[in-house]
């Protein structure tokens, strides 16, 4: 849930309360329960590693935060990692990373916003390994203010159309071109994953955000309909809509509102981009299979909580 990138930084951050999870009441299954335990048990082991393996991963937005903990995740199940970012700045030490964690990774400085480069963005990942398995439509940013600030006799100042411009163009645009540029190649494959960053200001709306909550709004649409449309052909649509996630944009929050959001967090801690990644792997996964159309809140129920 991020705010904006010119708050003050903060350099610690409130102790999350200790969370002890409560003693498992689930039975192993009687042997005698089982037509055929060879079976059974394999079919449980295949459930487990049923991950991307050598599967095609387009991950926007790979450079830092959640999106690199994404590629980090990916590649510590063997994929092809195709890690696409604006900035060129952590190329080489992300691709090195993600081999060492391994995976396969081959950077590519991607404009979302620039149809073209998308395209051929796309069009490089299929030469280089012949399809796309798994795209996560995960770049963002934000440009935050108020639509109307006032003073009292007039508006102090205003939400511009460039803040307004520039973040639904990453944050929608972006989803909607990377989604149209890989899905014929998805089609022809005989399926796929879409996966969409959306966030939980896009279902609760946020003071400061119009934009950002917009965007986030119409990402969860855009899901929702592409889901309808799309499978038919074999290719899942969710979205995965991330709460209070320490990223260093949060991180560089007022204290005061870390504690403000802490407070309206149940679980009373902040989230970790690992935890939005995993979430991201377990939807691309077969273990997800019959999951399709849904937007899965990783916020520590700051929904319910709110």
């Amino acid at each position: 849930m991020p705010l904006s990138e010119k708050d003050t930084a903060v350099e610690t951050l409130p102790q999350p309360l200790e969370i002890r999870p409560a003693p498992s009441t689930m039975q192993s299954i009687p042997e005698s329960a089982i037509d055929d335990p060879v079976t059974f048990h394999e079919g449980r082991r295949k459930a487990r590693e049923s991950g991307s393996r050598g599967k095609v991963v387009v991950i926007t937005g790979a450079g830092a935060g959640i999106g690199r903990a994404t590629a980090m995740r990916f590649a510590e199940e063997g994929a092809r990692i195709a890690a696409w970012d604006v900035s060129e700045q952590a190329s080489a030490q992300l691709e090195s990373a993600i081999k060492w964690a391994g995976g396969e990774g081959h950077f590519q400085a991607v404009d979302v916003t620039n149809a073209d480069a998308v395209e051929s963005a796309v069009a490089a990942v299929v030469e280089r390994w012949g399809r796309i398995d798994i795209l996560i439509n995960n770049a963002g940013i934000v440009r935050d203010a108020q639509l109307v600030k006032w003073n009292g006799n007039g508006p102090l100042s205003m939400m511009t159309d460039d803040m307004w411009d520039s973040v639904i163009g990453v944050n929608l645009k972006g989803v909607f071109l990377c989604t149209r540029a890989v899905v014929p190649h998805m089609i022809r494959a005989g399926g796929g994953v879409i996966l969409c960053a959306a966030s939980v200001v896009g279902l609760l709306g946020n003071f400061g955000q119009t934009n950002y909550v917009a965007s986030k709004a119409g990402v969860i649409g855009m899901t929702r309909t592409w889901a309808r449309e799309l499978g038919k052909y074999n290719i899942r649509v969710n979205a995965v809509a991330p709460g209070f996630i320490a990223t260093a944009m949060v991180k560089a929050m007022p204290e005061k509102v870390l504690d403000s959001m802490l407070a309206h967090t149940p679980i009373r801690r902040i989230g970790t981009p690992e935890d939005v990644a995993n979430a991201y792997a377990w939807l691309a996964s077969d273990q997800a299979s019959f999951i399709h159309g849904t937007v899965l809140s990783v916020d520590g129920g700051v929904v319910i909580g709110t």
